[in-house]
């Protein structure tokens, strides 16, 4: 019997968690996926957005400006790499540029402070920006963030602290049961006094298991492309265009690992629909070239999409089911989701949690997770005297990035740990560079093999079915 049950292991079920973690609380995570954040935790554009652009009084507007100024503290507990390198959104004509006045009024409304630039003073901080720029808005509060780590931190602290994880386990039904709730999973049956529906642009269909709704997601796809390291200072602020009703736009921006980032499209697709085409990367391509200039395509080193949970009704959905206070859905979480997360946890556990259940402080809370090893940030010094500890540091596994072995042993060894070379990739970015795994795959097989026991045809790149090898070419005198 479990207090809570929390449906998906995206940043708002890692979120939410961690918060709960800080109570006497038997809390499980159900997720489909075989790794936390594989979903549109993964493919997103990594921003903490400032606030400025969400309906007042909505709220995403609310929970935006609430969460933000939890990062700062959050990065440093959770070991994320986080910065605030502000955000600017361009105007080209005298009509963008009152356009742009009134975002600026909007984000007074939700007590975000921003500033409007003029032409010389945006192309002196950005003058890699088209010089046909007229103006900007400046939000110095966003800022960019490693969501990977971020979920998969947020959950490892979470386990620390005492929750269960449950990977590849799906639900297929839930019915309720006196006072509770009894959750049938592809693997076996929980009985819990609370459910949280955090399964992203599932939840749904999670939440028809239990009652009719009267809305749907209407998932959205994004196409991104990410540039290699070029030049470090390119751009050094998240460049925007005007937001329009499909959202906030294809933005440019630099990221935590000093690659760059340009995305994302926004157009109706099918849950699981992760495809890019040519017209809608071109679409992308040609948007960004009208706000930046000589962005070098060349440097293109990956395509990727996500998903956004869109909802019919065009703002968060946080509320328990008409039926059942103690069933909780938590749906339509787009952008700007991520820098939401942890205000959604609080709104949560104030207006909902709280009144279901008692909550007993967990005085073993620990709120700093482990800390990870970041060997390419460390000085020479430190780097040698890692080495003396441990000669797995000196062993470099990813060269591109410069992932040593020492470092893929250490996100093996905890609670949430991955089991496929995206969940490898995901953690310590060995695979990320410019050979995209091209010359570290094998060596990651290896090293995941032997950790885990099975023979390499049973390691999967990501998903069942994406196994990488499928049997020998060769035999020799022993079988190997």
């Amino acid at each position: 019997m479990f207090d809570i049950v929390i449906i998906g292991a995206g940043i708002v079920g890692a979120m939410l968690a961690r918060k709960l973690s800080q109570y006497e609380l038997k809390i499980l995570v159900i997720e489909k996926e075989n790794d936390v954040a594989n979903v549109t935790t993964m493919a997103n554009s990594a921003i903490i957005h400032s606030g400025y652009d969400p309906l007042p009084n909505s709220l995403k507007a609310k929970l935006n400006v609430l969460g933000n100024k939890q990062f700062d503290e959050i990065a440093k507990q959770l070991d994320v790499k986080f910065s605030r390198i502000g955000s600017l959104t361009l105007a080209f004509d005298e009509k963008q540029l009152e356009t742009l006045k009134e975002l600026q009024q909007r984000g007074k409304e939700n007590q975000v402070e921003t500033f409007i630039l003029n032409k010389e003073e945006t192309l002196k901080i950005e003058p890699n920006i088209n010089d046909n720029v007229i103006g900007s808005l400046f939000a110095p509060t966003a800022g960019i963030i490693d969501p990977f780590n971020l979920c998969v931190h947020a959950m490892e602290n979470a386990c620390e602290n005492g929750v269960i994880l449950h990977l590849e386990e799906e639900v297929i039904d839930i019915k309720k049961e006196d006072n509770n709730f009894k959750i049938i999973t592809n693997k076996d049956e929980y009985l819990t006094s609370i459910v949280i529906n955090a399964s992203g642009y599932n939840a749904d269909d999670i939440a028809k298991k239990v009652e009719d709704i009267d809305w749907s997601i209407n998932p959205r796809k994004g196409q991104y492309f990410v540039l290699d390291h070029f030049d470090d200072n390119f751009v050094n602020h998240v460049i925007f265009p005007l937001p329009s009703e499909k959202g906030k736009g294809v933005l440019v921006s630099k990221t935590t690992s000093n690659n760059y980032i340009v995305g994302p499209s926004s157009e109706p697709c099918l849950k699981d629909d992760f495809s890019c085409d040519k017209l809608t990367l071109d679409n992308v391509r040609n948007s960004a070239k009208e706000m930046v200039k000589n962005i070098p395509f060349n440097q293109t080193i990956r395509i990727f999409s996500g998903i956004r949970a869109t909802s019919s009704r065009h703002d968060f959905i946080i509320e328990p089911a008409k039926k059942y206070p103690n069933f909780i859905n938590i749906a339509g979480i787009e952008s700007p989701g991520l820098v939401s997360s942890p205000a959604i946890a609080d709104y949560v556990i104030t207006n909902y949690i709280s009144k279901l259940i008692n909550l007993v402080p967990n005085k073993n809370f620990n709120p700093y997770v482990r800390p990870y090893v970041h060997f390419l940030d460390l000085s020479i010094e430190k780097q040698n005297e890692l080495i003396k500890k441990d000669k797995d540091f000196s062993k470099l596994i990813c060269n591109c990035e410069k992932v040593t072995l020492g470092e893929i042993k250490d996100v093996l060894n905890r609670y949430v740990k991955p089991s496929t070379l995206k969940g490898v990739k995901k953690r310590t970015r060995a695979g990320f560079g410019k050979c995209q795994s091209g010359f570290c795959q094998s060596n990651i097989i290896d090293i995941l093999s032997t950790f885990y026991q099975v023979d390499k045809t049973k390691i999967l790149y990501d998903k069942i079915n994406s196994n990488i090898l499928f049997y020998k070419t060769k035999v020799g005198e022993n079988n190997d």
